[in-house]
């Protein structure tokens, strides 16, 4: 189980990463408790004091001005995370569950949302006993925060809901028992500050980050294999030609497939060919990788700086006495980030079904037909490119913009909203189908560079092509070809090539 100490608003991408991959036990920094406590009694002195502050002693949304009287302010934040535990839809992964509630703990103990740290202490405690809320997938637009998702992640400390432990199912009731736990009674405002805020939409745009790092890397690599596969110039990688335009990511990309092709037998054997150009699949990829990643830089200082941000509402403000409603909890940063995450996914999947259209074009590659021996008994790989062209094609309508597609909620109270969570959430399936084509690419550019034996590869790419063949033989006739797809897959997804890749293409966490 990973210790970490958790220094508030200090969050790192490859922090996330890691509690994204493993259990945790969680402290909080002792100089962040001073804060908390603070932040704690400022809201008790309003209440105090008497006066009517939004989240505290009143209704929320439509009905934020019914003020409650004091002896039903725990009933207030009792029934403001029953009621708003209201998704449906699959279960969120564990892993996901597990971010989520850091980055809402990283938030919190940041001392601007009036919570009793004992609260704080509770989640930290299901954290460690690995017990997880029951949190469906749907039921956020991302404005005023992830209130259904979010409300499912606090109401069992509560006693109420479900949650998992070591994969089992259980009434939440049973996971304060296994925590050591009993049920909180929320004092003001503390309902309003566990259920609004970002961070599902925030954990799902981490994960469809980092599996967009991934594609990157591999797609870099394959795309490298294709182009020795298929006989291409290193011209188009020449360091003059991208430093002439100037983008640091194409420049950075321009390097990195310098790296992998480096110099080889297929290189020379080809050196007085008399081919003029290369089709823009091959020529063009440090300009299309290099806007990918791009995007992905762009997209991980946003997504860094939300999942250490304050996105809940009121806000308190402890020097000054003052609890601020504002809309901080509007997830339109993490909505375009993870819309410009999708762009890059579908790219970096659509460039790599052009390549393998290539390979399987005799005419293009100057492989054999569909890249199989006895053309006509085989088909080859001639419905594996029809897949690739069905994910690719699926992804062009899951890139369509989500942060644009706006509906009223809460009696027009709420009458713009961000649909952060779908944004991030859909990139999943992005991944799924650009990993799928990455796959069918990998397949093809090993299969037309042994039909270039005994010519090899460059070293490093000769590595990508061992990883693969170490568990898919040559396809030297017709077979069930599904489980040569699936084993692909599986290694692109358990990031078999992310850790050959340059570094160029794995700055989106390490520089950060």
């Amino acid at each position: 189980m990973l210790d970490l100490v958790l220094q508030p608003g200090a969050l790192t991408l490859s922090d996330m990463k890691t509690i994204l991959e493993q259990p945790l036990r969680l402290s909080l920094s002792p100089e962040c408790l001073a804060r908390i406590e603070a932040a704690a009694r400022t809201v008790a002195e309003v209440m105090a004091d008497g006066r009517t502050v939004y989240g505290i002693n009143t209704g929320f949304g439509q009905m934020a001005n019914t003020r409650i009287e004091a002896n039903e302010l725990e009933t207030l934040q009792r029934s403001i995370v029953l009621s708003h535990a209201a998704g449906v839809g699959a279960l969120l992964p564990e892993s996901t569950v597990r971010l989520i509630m850091v980055l809402k703990i990283n938030s919190l103990a940041r001392g601007y949302s009036g919570i009793r740290l004992q609260v704080i202490e509770a989640l930290m405690r299901l954290l460690e006993m690995e017990v997880y809320p029951c949190i469906p997938c749907k039921g956020s637009v991302g404005a005023s925060g992830d209130l259904a998702p979010l409300a499912h992640m606090c109401a069992p400390l509560l006693g109420e809901g479900e949650i998992i432990h070591h994969g089992q199912r259980l009434p939440a009731s049973q996971g304060l028992e296994i925590a050591g736990l009993t049920p909180t009674v929320l004092a003001p405002k503390e309902g309003l500050a566990l259920l609004n805020g970002t961070q599902v939409s925030t954990a799902l745009a981490v994960q469809g980050l980092l599996a967009a790092e991934n594609q990157l890397a591999a797609g870099a690599i394959i795309g490298a294999l294709t182009v020795e596969a298929a006989k291409g110039s290193r011209a188009p990688f020449d360091r003059r030609i991208h430093d002439a335009r100037g983008h640091a990511a194409q420049i950075d990309m321009a390097g990195a497939y310098r790296e992998l092709l480096g110099h080889s037998d297929i290189e020379h054997s080809h050196d007085d060919c008399e081919k003029v150009q290369d089709p823009y699949s091959l020529r063009c990829q440090p300009q299309v990788m290099g806007a990918c990643l791009q995007q992905l830089r762009n997209a991980a200082d946003i997504i860094v700086t939300e999942a250490n941000a304050v996105s809940d509402n009121p806000l308190v403000f402890v020097e000054e006495g003052d609890i601020i409603s504002g809309g901080n909890f509007h997830a339109e940063p993490i909505a375009m980030a993870a819309d410009n995450i999708a762009l890059a996914m579908a790219e970096i999947g659509s460039l790599s079904e052009r390549r393998i259209a290539l390979l399987i074009d005799s005419q293009l590659s100057g492989l054999p037909p569909f890249l199989v021996d006895n053309g006509g008994l085989n088909s080859g790989f001639m419905i594996a490119q029809v897949t690739a062209a069905a994910l690719a094609s699926e992804n062009k309508s899951l890139a369509h913009p989500a942060c644009v597609d706006s509906l009223p909620t809460s009696a027009n109270q709420e009458d713009h909203v961000s649909m952060a969570t779908f944004a991030a959430r859909r990139l999943g399936d992005m991944n799924e189908n650009t990993c799928g084509v990455l796959a069918v690419e990998w397949l093809a550019a090993c299969q037309g560079l042994d039909f270039l034996a005994p010519l090899k590869t460059s070293p490093k790419l000769e590595i990508a092509r061992d990883i693969l063949r170490a568990e898919v033989p040559f396809y030297d006739r017709d077979r069930y070809f599904a489980p040569d797809i699936e084993a692909a897959l599986g290694m692109l997804k358990r990031e078999a090539l992310l850790a050959h890749a340059p570094a160029q293409c794995r700055l989106i966490w390490q520089s950060l």
